[in-house]
């Protein structure tokens, strides 16, 4: 066996990168996320680039 093949299961177990928990409101996370691209349409119209 190589060494990637034994580091590769401890690699797989920390992939974590600090993201959203799973386990965490999703319509919170859906309504903060639809707010974002209204604001961001918004300021696109006002500046006039559309």
């Amino acid at each position: 066996m190589t060494a990637t093949a034994h580091t590769a299961p401890r690699a797989r177990a920390r992939s974590r990168t600090g993201g959203p928990d799973d386990r965490g409101p999703k319509i919170l996370e859906h309504v903060l996320g639809w707010t974002l691209v209204v604001l961001l349409a918004v300021l696109v119209t006002r500046a006039g680039l559309m």
